[in-house]
């Protein structure tokens, strides 16, 4: 048995940055209180394209009842949308995951492999090993956001609540001791010989070489229902997509192959983070849409714009009507740098980021802001950009207590998606295993447009209380 943890208080895992800045008095955003679910309107459901789905753990056009703390809200179920998947296949699962501590989920892909499906699993080696083999003195060592996660998780597991894991309990609800006991293959981003390229952040599965899905979700309570101890949170603002393409499933098999090599117990020839083969942006047709898709990283010896990057600012460039972005990072001075002259055209940009990163010394909504922050040590990153024609239509969502803006996402002239699990910032660029789709689809576009939307509604914009705060913060220890 697994020896009892204490039941720490959960707690925000990321300080807002020390910040201080001067310049153009800006519009003071909007406060609103987050609306439960009760007061929230349900919206008529949007349609689907036929061949790429869309879903949302937060839409208003959906009720589910998680399965685990049996709290119904809107919401679409993530979980049994990758389990309806799973169940579906009938010769191949393959999985690349950064997180993944669902047991629903792993149920499911040990069903397949009793059935004679092959299912092979990858993750990030820092979310690799089971709770089970987790103890009193490993867990004290965290850090303080994963001292949380790993006391939720334990919790979940202990049903009886004695501070004890009973082999019964690991069995039930221990995602990854179902994957082993079920002996399913799985290796994580230490395989390729190195302690871990990075973040290995991909969030994938390809069923038969036919379908795949993607998006920002991790596989686990906290990206998909909510913290386990905390019955007020419901999940990190995540989508999901399930898209119907043999030539695009091709392109992530490609992709999960290189992380793969040989597979446990053979030869060491994983390729994680650079030591892949660089690829640049490739397009996929499909019915009623044109795909175009990447992976990261680039190496910083690549041009930059043959990275993910570099496609992200192409395709900002083509906006002429309107640019919405919802990102839980936004950091890469070059993308900052191309929304520049789009608003400069007249074309609206509304952007919100997640609180925790939103402003942060090295966040490019500061620069639309029209700001410039020093950091902990009280110095100016000389790449910053502030415009000088500040915009007031960035800011913060208002999300239930504990949950993140998790998302990913642009939506360009309500037609055209960039979605997947990279990050707008120079690690998710040149160190992660990461992936970015380019959705040409107004269908889909319109599910993303109304995600945006149901954000948007409520965000703090501008000069918040929250920016005030920093501001005040760090003028007093820099002394300006």
């Amino acid at each position: 048995m697994i020896e009892p943890t204490l039941h720490l208080p959960q707690s925000r895992w990321l300080r807002w940055g020390l910040g201080f800045g001067a310049g153009l008095l800006l519009f003071v955003g909007i406060s609103s209180r987050f609306r439960s679910t009760a007061q929230l309107t349900t919206l008529p459901p949007l349609p689907q394209d036929p061949y790429i789905q869309v879903y949302f753990n937060h839409s208003q056009a959906a009720f589910y009842t998680d399965p685990y703390r049996h709290i119904t809200r809107h919401g679409d179920d993530l979980e049994q949308v990758l389990i309806a998947a799973i169940q579906s296949a009938q010769t191949s699962i393959d999985v690349a995951v950064q997180e993944f501590n669902l047991p629903g989920i792993a149920q499911a892909l040990a069903a397949r492999q009793a059935a004679g499906v092959r299912v092979r699993v990858v993750l990030e080696n820092s979310y690799s090993t089971p709770m089970a083999q987790k103890n009193l003195r490993f867990i004290a060592r965290l850090d303080q956001r994963a001292r949380d996660k790993a006391t939720d998780l334990f919790n979940f597991i202990d049903q009886n609540q004695d501070g004890r894991l009973s082999p019964e309990e690991v069995a039930a609800r221990d995602a990854l001791t179902i994957l082993d006991q079920a002996r399913v293959p799985r290796l994580d981003d230490t395989a390729d010989g190195s302690k871990g390229s990075g973040l290995m952040h991909h969030k994938f599965m390809v069923i038969d070489g036919q379908r795949v899905l993607t998006g920002s979700a991790n596989w686990t309570f906290s990206c998909i229902h909510g913290d386990f101890l905390n019955p007020d949170s419901r999940g990190n603002a995540n989508s999901l997509l399930v898209i119907e393409s043999p030539t695009l499933a091709q392109r992530f098999q490609q992709e999960f192959n290189h992380l793969w090599g040989d597979g446990p117990g053979g030869e060491p020839d994983s390729q994680f983070g650079l030591q892949k083969p660089h690829r640049t942006s490739q397009l996929v047709a499909a019915p009623g849409s044109v795909l175009e898709v990447q992976f990261s990283p680039t190496s910083r010896t690549q041009p930059w714009a043959q990275s993910v990057n570099g496609l992200i600012a192409k395709t900002l460039g083509q906006a002429s009507q309107s640019v919405h972005l919802a990102l839980f990072v936004f950091s890469e001075q070059g993308l900052s740098n191309q929304l520049w002259p789009l608003s400069q055209r007249g074309v609206p940009i509304k952007t919100l980021i997640d609180r925790s990163f939103a402003y942060r010394s090295y966040s490019e909504g500061l620069d639309m802001l029209g700001l410039t922050l020093p950091d902990h040590r009280c110095q100016f990153d000389q790449r910053n950009r502030p415009w000088p024609t500040p915009v007031t239509t960035v800011g913060v969502p208002t999300l239930p207590e504990g949950d993140k803006l998790h998302h990913k996402f642009a939506v360009l002239d309500s037609r055209l998606v960039m979605i997947g699990s990279h990050n707008w910032s120079q690690a998710a660029n040149t160190t992660n295993d990461e992936n970015l789709l380019v959705i040409r689809n107004g269908t889909v576009a319109a599910h993303y447009e109304r995600e945006f939307e149901r954000l948007y509604e409520s965000a703090e914009l501008g000069m918040t209380e929250q920016l005030q705060r920093t501001l005040t913060k760090q003028q007093a220890a820099c002394g300006s």
